[in-house]
């Protein structure tokens, strides 16, 4: 026997505001006929290519230590570097930068949420192409 992952689940203290906030970072939408409103306590979004789906739930304790389940996130077209700035301007904050950290062009980004969420940015799958292109 074995299971299947029906969603992830981030628990939060806002679940409206950071679920639009990653509706952006992810290209996902609402479920149909769910629509995520400002003051729902939980806010599910869908990726509509994948059907992978994302819960937010309100709770009322802090984050207080790291996460011990992340997100690794890929971009779908542009790079690693692009992709980050991108998300600095969207409120992303920097927790450690591994860029590099196995030779040029290798290497990840650790990035947390408007909520302090850890998140990584991996290279674009082109980029790992190319870089294997080069080898």
């Amino acid at each position: 026997m074995t299971s299947l992952i029906s969603h992830t689940t981030v628990d939060c203290r806002n679940a409206y505001e950071l679920s639009e906030w990653w509706k952006q970072v992810l290209g996902y939408v609402d479920v149909d006929g769910d629509p995520n409103l400002p003051g729902h306590e939980e806010c599910m979004i869908l990726d509509p290519e994948t059907r992978h789906r994302v819960l937010f739930i309100e709770v009322p304790d802090e984050k207080s230590v790291k996460n011990r389940i992340h997100f690794d996130i890929r971009p779908r077209s542009a790079s690693r570097d692009a992709e980050l700035e991108w998300l600095l301007s969207l409120g992303a904050t920097v927790v450690g930068d591994h860029r590099g950290q196995y030779g040029p062009g290798t290497g990840w980004v650790t990035l947390a949420d408007p909520e302090g969420n850890e998140f990584c940015i991996l290279r674009s799958e082109a980029e790992i192409e190319a870089s294997r292109a080069e080898a």
